[in-house]
């Protein structure tokens, strides 16, 4: 980092233990008003705001939290993306399988199980009438003349 480009005009080219005796009006883009309210809690210089204790907890969260796993919520969702980039192909796949593939299905969130979201009692209602259909044909008999 380029000192000067952090450090008022007055302040460029200055060695960085005359830096850190320097007033706080020093740094670019703190004025008067903002170096008196520091001054109230006892930091007159850049030596003094880079000693307090509060500026190191908060240098020490913000670099931590780069490192920061992900959170449960985070780490569900990871998990769900993960899920859904198994059921695609990659584009080595042979041209076959590329275009075998015509979209790909997303599961609903949460199934409503009170109703027949499968459609069970109609595909059942029609199997039970293709049976019907069946026995004057004797197509599905067993004995001579039936399919089995």
């Amino acid at each position: 980092m380029n000192i000067d480009s952090i450090v008022n005009q007055d302040y460029r080219g200055k060695t960085l233990i005359e830096l850190v005796n320097s007033p706080l009006t020093a740094l670019c883009g703190v004025n008067e008003q903002q170096a008196s309210a520091f001054a109230a809690a006892g930091v007159h210089t850049i030596g003094d705001l880079a000693n307090m204790q509060i500026v190191g907890y908060a240098t020490a969260i913000k670099a931590l939290s780069s490192c920061e796993g992900a959170s449960s919520k985070e780490r569900a969702e990871e998990a769900l993306m993960d899920d859904a980039v198994e059921m695609t192909f990659p584009a080595s796949d042979p041209v076959s399988v590329q275009s075998s593939i015509t979209r790909i299905e997303v599961a609903p969130d949460k199934v409503d199980a009170s109703r027949d979201h499968q459609h069970a009692q109609a595909i059942e209602e029609h199997n039970k009438e293709v049976l019907r259909s069946a026995e004057p044909t004797r197509y599905m008999q067993k004995d001579e003349g039936g399919n089995r």
